[in-house]
């Protein structure tokens, strides 16, 4: 029985991923560095223990990570500023399904949690969560099983009946890991044949969740 769900934030409840797309390019330009954007999709939710060593080797061990992205991390605010935050289809009619049936919701994200409550306040749906997880609270991201051991942990839930929802390769890894049903929602990329095995379900949108959990419920 499905008993919680933990939401990812970036790309999956906010339309923000294209941003980070493109300003790890632009930051990486600014520095010298042809990011191509199969190096800026593979860091998607990537903690900065594996983004740094896979940028490394892929553009040169002269690649100043922490530079580059302290000025991507400049690029992603002005773009926000500048064309907005929006939500992705299905947000609020997923939460007011959960929060009608009982169902406890949390965020598991690789943003600091600070700036998860910031982004996630200014669309009008940080109120719909019982917890807020961010990339800052635990010691090793994604995709790395941590934080969806954290966001259970957060709710007095077990992983195992917990369900994840996430846009990137990485994200799904980590909830897989953690024993939470992973169920993808792409938003830059599709599934992997390699990534498939590890989902309980890949769905267009976040209205589609909703079938879910009516279907786990005998409805």
């Amino acid at each position: 029985m499905i008993k919680g769900i933990l939401f990812d934030m970036d790309g999956l409840l906010l339309d923000t991923e294209k941003y980070y797309f493109v300003c790890w390019i632009k930051s990486a330009e600014e520095f010298g560095f042809s990011m191509k954007p199969h190096h800026a999709l593979a860091v998607r939710s990537l903690s900065s223990k594996y983004a740094e060593p896979y940028l490394k080797k892929s553009l040169g061990e002269d690649f100043d990570y922490y530079s580059v992205r302290a000025k991507r991390r400049e690029l992603v605010y002005n773009a926000m500023q500048t064309y907005g935050i929006k939500l992705k289809p299905g947000v609020n009619e997923l939460l007011k399904y959960c929060k009608e049936n009982d169902i406890i919701t949390a965020v598991a994200t690789a943003t600091t949690t600070e700036n998860a409550k910031k982004y996630l306040e200014k669309v009008g749906v940080a109120d719909m969560f019982s917890k807020i997880v961010g990339g800052d609270s635990i010691e090793n991201g994604k995709p790395a099983p941590d934080i969806y051991l954290k966001a259970a942990r957060e709710l007095g839930l077990e992983t195992e009946s917990c369900i994840a929802l996430e846009d990137s390769p990485n994200g799904i890894i980590a909830a897989f890991s953690a024993g939470c049903k992973p169920i993808m929602i792409p938003d830059l990329t599709e599934p992997t044949e390699e990534l498939k095995p590890l989902l309980y379900d890949c769905l267009p949108t976040l209205f589609n969740v909703i079938d879910i959990l009516k279907r786990e419920k005998g409805e």
